[in-house]
């Protein structure tokens, strides 16, 4: 399974939402709780609690560990990679679709040549019925967005469901709290980052997802089960790696620069007067490695501790 296509999926909340929505979510099931990829960040007086996200779950993932109730219950306030307004606006689909959309009069299949393109028709002609998809109707975008359309589809297809994404739980829990939300960046910021790939990257990203529908779901379940288990370095190292080396420039962008411009959000709320905490909750992997946020907080002197009491050997 190629790694592209599943990292813009893990780091960019935006393409969950409005790619694939599936409705209302089904009611949580009783199991085995995550454990939690969870950092508590502190200055003295206030604290932000670092919480790694998965964009998509199954309802088997809930409920979650007491140590991320106890987080939720001290903070005062939430911060998501996207505001829960923004998230739940139509207007993000909208703009993302049409970001998307093809703008010179061609088609879809002449920019990404015959062989790639009988790969596609052949991939939509195998859709169950009922599948939100229509092989004419792609031919109106970039690469990318129908490259995100086939990525998306293959996690839904295998139970992972936007609607159970650990985004989404959050903002609903905090609305329930009338806890103050917002969020780190916004959808115009992450449309952009697919609609900034270049021609060839987003060609690569189709290929790939096309290839990885065809060969199964083995190292999504893999990396699914990564994050239910908190194995922090075997998700950055997975995942990661090939891709800084393969794809410098693209994994600049979608990670290392936007964890660079989050960072002095996050210190400015450790600096600010009072002791209010705040529960940060993003794609996981922006939280991992030497370009991670919590190695930057780390950096800035701050005191980091991971937070998982069930797993002593992590802290």
């Amino acid at each position: 399974m190629h790694k592209l296509p599943l990292l813009m999926s893990a780091l960019l909340a935006v393409a969950a939402p409005t790619a694939c929505a599936t409705g209302d979510a089904p009611a949580a099931q009783a199991g085995s709780a995550p454990v939690p990829l969870l950092w508590k960040v502190s200055d003295g007086d206030n604290a932000l609690y670092l919480l790694g996200s998965f964009h998509l779950l199954k309802p088997g993932d809930y409920p979650l560990s007491k140590d991320v109730d106890i987080a939720l219950d001290d903070a005062e306030s939430l911060l998501f990679e996207l505001s829960p307004a923004e998230m739940e606006s139509p207007a993000l689909a909208t703009s993302m679709m049409q970001a998307g959309l093809r703008t010179d009069g061609t088609t879809l299949d002449a920019q990404i040549g015959p062989e790639l393109a009988a790969k596609l028709d052949a991939w939509a002609a195998a859709q169950p019925p009922g599948t939100p998809i229509d092989a004419d109707v792609l031919q109106r975008f970039e690469p990318w967005f129908a490259g995100l359309t086939v990525s998306l589809l293959q996690m839904t297809s295998m139970g992972l469901d936007p609607d159970l994404g650990l985004d989404r739980h959050f903002m609903s829990l905090a609305d329930k709290a009338g806890k103050p939300v917002g969020g780190l960046e916004t959808g115009a910021q992450q449309v952009a980052l697919f609609d900034g790939m270049d021609a060839d990257e987003q060609v690569q990203l189709l290929a790939d997802a096309l290839e990885d529908a065809s060969s199964g779901t083995d190292q999504l379940e893999g990396l699914h089960a990564d994050w239910r288990a908190g194995r922090a370095d075997a998700l950055w190292h997975g995942l990661v790696a090939d891709l800084r080396r393969e794809y410098p420039q693209l994994y600049r962008r979608i990670n290392v620069d936007r964890n660079q411009a989050w960072l002095p959000k996050l210190a400015a709320r450790l600096e600010a007067p009072g002791d209010a905490d705040t529960l940060v909750v993003v794609g996981a992997l922006h939280l991992l490695g030497e370009d991670g946020v919590v190695q930057g907080l780390r950096d800035r002197g701050y005191a980091v501790e991971r937070i998982c009491s069930t797993c002593d050997e992590a802290r």
